[in-house]
This record gives C-alpha cells, sequence and structure tokens, in this order.
C-alpha cells in the first residue's frame, strides 16, 4: 500500500519565496503542500486548520516570527519544524530555533533569485521528509549534573571523548552540556552536521547554558580537561597529538565526504593519535556517518555509547552503530552525561 502524501505548511513572510518553495516541494510526488502562511500568526492558524506532518518556517516575520510559532506549538502533537534561514542575518535566531525543538535548518541564500531558491530543492526535500519521520521532544525537566566523587579514578583512562550528531543535534547537545560537571576531567570534540555560519552562535549558547567551557573550533586549538570544542559548520576537524598534547586542527577529508565536518573522520583521528584512550558518542542523526569511526575507535581499543532509541530524533547514526555490535552502551540524552562520567 502506497504512503500518504507528506503534508507540509509552507511558512515564510516574501511572497516570492512561498511560491517557489510550495513549486519545489509540490513537484514530490512524496509531498503534499496544502497552504501556505505569510506571518507566525498566520502559521498558528493554519497548522491548527490543517494538521500538517511539518512546517517549513521563517524566522524573521512580522506580527509573530519563528520563535514564536515554535513557543506556541504544543508539547503533543505538533507539527515537526524545518527553518528555512539565512545564516547572516539569523543564525542566532536559527541556532534557538533548534535548541528549542526544530528538527533541522535548511539556509536560504541571501540572493531571492529564483535559480538560487531552486538550488535548495534536492535539500530541502530530503530534510522535509527526514524531519517527517522524526521524533520531537520539547521541554522537560534539564538533568542534574552527575557527581564526580568516586566515579572517575585519579588518573581516567579515558583522555578524550568524541561525539558526532546530526539531526535533532543541537537540542541533545544543549541537555547534554547543560548536565555535564564543570570540573570534567578531559576535552570533549563535536561534529556536527549543521550549516556554515551558526556554530559560532551555537558554541555560545552552550557555552552560556553549560559549566563546561564550549568554543568553536580554531586551527592548532589545544584540548584540555573542560574545554568543549564545536567543529566549524562546512569544515572538516580532526584531532593531533604532539608528545603529550592533543589539539584540533581543519582538514581535508581522506575520500568523498556526504557531511561536513564528517563524525569519521573526527572519530578515525581521534583513534589514530590517542588508541585506547577515546571515548565516542553517537548521538541522534540521520545517515551513517560515524559507524567507520566507531569502528576505528573499537579497533583501536576505545569505547562506544549511542544514544537511546527513546531520546533520539533520528535513531539513524547510533542505530547503524549499535547493528554493527560497536557501543559498549546506549542512554536516553537525559542519562547521557552520568553514562560518560561512568564509562571514564
Amino acid at each position: 500500500m502506497k504512503n500518504p502524501a507528506v503534508r507540509v505548511l509552507v511558512v515564510d513572510d516574501s511572497a516570492f519565496v512561498r511560491k517557489v518553495l510550495r513549486q519545489v516541494l509540490g513537484a514530490n510526488a512524496a509531498i503534499e503542500v496544502v497552504d501556505t502562511a505569510m506571518d507566525g500568526l498566520d502559521a498558528l492558524e493554519k497548522i491548527e486548520r490543517y494538521k500538517p506532518d511539518v512546517v517549513t518556517l521563517d524566522l524573521v516575520m512580522p506580527n509573530l516570527d519563528g520563535i514564536g510559532v515554535l513557543a506556541s506549538l504544543p508539547r503533543e502533537g505538533a507539527p515537526r519544524v524545518v527553518v528555512v534561514s539565512n545564516s547572516e542575518a539569523d543564525s542566532e535566531l536559527g541556532v534557538k530555533a533548534l535548541q528549542q525543538g526544530a528538527v533541522d535548518l535548511v539556509e536560504k541564500p541571501t540572493s531571492l533569485a529564483t535559480d538560487r531558491l531552486f538550488e535548495l530543492s534536492d535539500e530541502l526535500v530530503r530534510k522535509v521528509l527526514a524531519a517527517a519521520e522524526a521524533r520531537v521532544h520539547r521541554g522537560g525537566p534539564r538533568p542534574q549534573p552527575p557527581p564526580l566523587a568516586g566515579a572517575i579514578p585519579a588518573l581516567p583512562r579515558a583522555r578524550l571523548v568524541v561525539i558526532g550528531t546530526s539531526t535533532g543535534g543541537p537540542q541533545a547537545l544543549t541537555r547534554l552540556f547543560a548536565a555535564m560537571p564543570g570540573d570534567f576531567p578531559v576535552p570533549i570534540v563535536v561534529a556536527l552536521h549543521i550549516p556554515a555560519g551558526y556554530t559560532e552562535s551555537l558554541s555560545r549558547r552552550l557555552n552560556d547554558a553549560s559549566a563546561l567551557s564550549v568554543v568553536e573550533a580554531s586551527d592548532d586549538l589545544q584540548l584540555r580537561p573542560g574545554l568543549a570544542v564545536i567543529a566549524r559548520g562546512g569544515a572538516h576537524l580532526e584531532v593531533r597529538r604532539h608528545r603529550d598534547r592533543a589539539s584540533v586542527r581543519f582538514a581535508e577529508a581522506s575520500r568523498a565526504s556526504l557531511y561536513c565536518p564528517s563524525v569519521d573522520l573526527l572519530f578515525s583521528s581521534a583513534a589514530a593519535e590517542l588508541g585506547a584512550g577515546v571515548l565516542g558518542v553517537v548521538l541522534t542523526g540521520m545517515g551513517d556517518d560515524g559507524l567507520e569511526g566507531s569502528r576505528a575507535i573499537h579497533k583501536a581499543g576505545g569505547r562506544i555509547l549511542t544514544e537511546a532509541e527513546s531520546s533520539c530524533v533520528v535513531h539513524g547514526m547510533p542505530r547503524r552503530v549499535l547493528e554493527a555490535g560497536l557501543a559498549a552502551a546506549e542512554a536516553p540524552i537525559d542519562e547521557m552525561a552520568a553514562a560518560i562520567v561512568r564509562h571514564l
């Protein structure tokens, strides 16, 4: 039996953008655009009327902006949201939307020429169809930082935690980092699939919400305990060691990679440099990036933790690692900080 089409509401204050996005999405047989909305208030009315599966959401709009729309959605039964945003103008808002439950983000070109908007078609369709299958997690109590006393030996076996994530990643990282103790004994490096231009804002917001020191990656940045480094959107990152000191540097992918930054590249480089001293963590995400990197960590004697399906927006990346028999344990996101501490 043929699956019903994914019902989509397009929300944008530009009539031109609404027209193009409706045409782009409507050209796919798996999608039905039920209507368009010109601002946030119009969007909420049409969400109630049409009950769409997915909403493509502009962020800067009159009357009620995209963040206001997200805040007004119910905790249960709400449509999944894919933000269509301009990174230069809306990067802070885009990150906030992702942290507040938007499933994914598509970068809108600064030039609204028709050909530039049509260039987004493949990415937009792919993310809308993926969002239709995603879970939505909104709010809920924040976990408390796990106690360190007695949980970690004076000389922990793990010397580095590497994290890979994609769809739903900003929200998962927000919850994970909020639960991390400030005296976390090893550095953390994160590869997240997100467009260029958003990781500086994300790092700043994570830093403000966490006892960790969270920064966007820079070339040859030295790693230290309690420092969490977020790979820059659109740039591969790898770990390098010189004597007893580890650092990160920007890198060229060793092979064609669908994702940039690549979780596989980050994990594999960490395994090559630090061997059994690496603890890998695979959080929510679409696809299989991180599978080969997890193999490298496992082969080098390190360990892998995966996020449980119950808290994932998309269980694709963790599922592939689990099915390959590479995970030492799994945990829902609100228990992941404690799981990481235990496995150090």
